[in-house]
């Protein structure tokens, strides 16, 4: 006890002073943070080094000091920063780490220039799956750029780019898993959108462009290159022309060169809006010049699938569609029949001045060959044709000297045959005299036949009527009646069963043998609609009528005892 008798001598208090100092020190120093050591000594395997604070020396493999490029930038009595991992492990040695401090004060650079949008130093140093590794130049943290993010412009080939040192703006952090996502392309685009700025002032409204070149277009227009690829425009497909345009390629070809009039300077949105059609007069202004049913000269401007765009004149383009080309000639292509350039007669068929559209027509300023056929050969008149095309209904010929097509139903072919069957006996090339039946000019459309050139077998009962009584022939009988033909007649008809007798005990086909002559009434008769039906129990019914007619008495059926009696029994009444 005597020993802490005089605690306030001298060495007492210089003791304690050394110690607070030890103890401040070691508040500063703790485990998980970055410190900075001084270099003592370098031998070829360590690196040693003082960190005021520690009762021991850490050191650090040389290595990981050349893995971080730092070989040539470190020697004794300089200092390298270090993360402090371990004051002191179980054997009592200090762990430090310096690829870890670099690569946290790296990280607080990469997120300090994230928050202010500011772009970073890097080099590509080699590709990996998905894109390539980028190496920060200033603290040397590797970070990921993807493939899409290296360039605008697709690119195979990045033998170029690696070890270069080039800017790079950060798009991703991730801080749990200390990853960092970049991109070059970002950079490009935005110095490409600085230069398109300054190249956009350069532009006015109503200034005039020299030779753009078509580079391309869409639905909704095309696109010039200007000045050799200083600035790319688009022309609407409103303004590319006064007249009706579908699809730009209508109008231009890949390559070809146009004056461009400016028309709006978009400074936002860095474009700059132009049109081909206000070069030149509206030509719409005088459309009211034009005629309708007059021939004028058009000039063939393009050819398509559908027809071809014609020029009334410069810059009022109209479209002569395929139907409108040949009044015989069906589906027939316009590539076949002009080339461009060629100055062809149409005629004006509409305008429409809200919708800025004209249309035309080849064939109306052509004589009309189905005119010319009426003419000739009016409905009832006989034509020979071609036959040039057979369905299954109908035969198609071509009529001689008019190159028009005659339409010939397979009912039209014969009165008595069946017109299913008598139509296979016929074939392309055939050679036939028909009758004209019906032309309809409007429709374009002729009808012909080829039984109207022979007496009509129906004409055998112009002067019948119903109920009258004609003597047939039976041709055949079977269950359901009879077959008969008409004497002086080539027609055939059918007797149902159910008309054959009144008694239903007599109505049996097998009672009439073919060759046998009967006498049958007429039951139905209808000219128009080539109608007929035959009954021999109508007739029967007809005799009977007439037996009873013929044989009866006005007093008959008065003279009986009751009548007699019922008339004198009313007359009593009456008194």
């Amino acid at each position: 006890m005597e020993v802490y008798k005089d605690l306030n001598n001298s060495a007492n208090k210089e003791f304690e002073k050394l110690l607070n100092s030890q103890h401040s020190k070691l508040k500063n120093i703790s485990e998980g943070k970055i410190v900075e050591g001084k270099i003592t000594k370098i031998t070829d395997k360590f690196v040693f080094l003082f960190i005021e604070g520690l009762k021991s020396e850490p050191i650090i493999d040389v290595n990981e000091i050349n893995s971080l490029g730092l070989k040539d930038k470190i020697k004794e009595g300089g200092k390298i920063s270090v993360y402090l991992e371990r004051i002191e492990d179980k054997n009592g040695d200090v762990l430090v780490s310096a690829s870890k401090a670099q690569k946290i004060k790296g990280w607080d650079i990469l997120v300090k220039a994230y928050e202010n949008n500011e772009s970073i130093n890097g080099k590509i140093t080699s590709k990996c799956k998905g894109g390539v590794i980028v190496e920060h130049v200033e603290t040397g943290s590797l970070m990921f750029c993807p493939g899409s993010q290296i360039s605008d412009k697709p690119i195979k080939d990045i033998t170029h780019l690696v070890n270069q040192e080039q800017k790079f703006a950060i798009i991703k952090l991730d801080k749990l898993r200390g990853n960092a996502c970049v991109s070059r392309r970002q950079i490009i685009s935005s110095s490409k959108k600085i230069d398109k700025a300054k190249i956009i002032e350069k532009y006015k409204v109503n200034q005039i462009i020299k030779s753009a070149v078509c580079k391309g277009y869409s639905n909704f227009g095309a696109f010039f290159d200007v000045n050799n690829g200083e600035l790319d425009v688009l022309v609407h497909l409103q303004e590319i022309s006064y007249s009706r345009v579908n699809h730009p390629e209508e109008i231009f070809n890949i390559g070809d060169k146009h004056d461009l009039k400016v028309i709006s300077v978009d400074k936002e949105k860095l474009q700059v809006g132009c049109s081909i059609k206000q070069l030149s007069p509206d030509p719409f202004e005088h459309i009211s010049n034009y005629e309708f049913n007059k021939v004028y000269k058009v000039k063939v401007h393009k050819i398509m699938e559908f027809g071809a765009f014609c020029e009334l004149e410069p810059g009022l383009t109209t479209l002569l569609h395929s139907s409108e080309l040949s009044w015989t000639k069906k589906n027939i292509s316009a590539k076949k029949m002009f080339k461009i350039g060629d100055e062809i007669d149409c005629v004006i068929t509409e305008i429409d001045k809200e919708k800025r559209r004209v249309s035309i027509s080849h064939r109306l300023a052509l004589p009309n060959p189905y005119e010319e056929l009426e003419s000739k050969y009016p409905v009832g008149s006989e034509i020979t044709g071609v036959i040039n095309n057979i369905n299954e209904y109908a035969i198609y010929l071509t009529l001689e000297n008019f190159n028009i097509d005659g339409f010939l139903h397979c009912n039209d072919l014969s009165y008595t045959k069946n017109s299913e069957e008598e139509l296979k006996n016929y074939k392309k090339g055939d050679k036939l005299k028909v009758k004209i039946l019906e032309i309809k000019k409007d429709q374009q459309k002729i009808r012909v036949g080829l039984k109207q050139l022979e007496k009509d077998p129906f004409d055998w009962f112009k002067n019948k009527k119903i109920n009258d009584a004609i003597t047939v022939n039976v041709i055949s009988s079977d269950n359901k009646g009879l077959l008969v033909k008409p004497e002086g007649s080539e027609l055939t008809f059918p007797i149902k069963k159910s008309q054959i007798a009144i008694n239903s005990a007599d109505a049996r086909p097998s009672r009439f043998v073919g060759g046998e002559r009967i006498d049958v009434a007429i039951a139905e008769l209808d000219m128009e609609k080539r109608k007929v039906n035959l009954s021999i129990k109508l007739l029967e019914e007809l005799t009977n009528r007439e037996a009873v007619t013929k044989f009866s008495s006005p007093l008959s059926g008065k003279n009986l005892p009751f009548s007699s009696l019922s008339d004198k029994l009313k007359k009593k009444k009456e008194k």
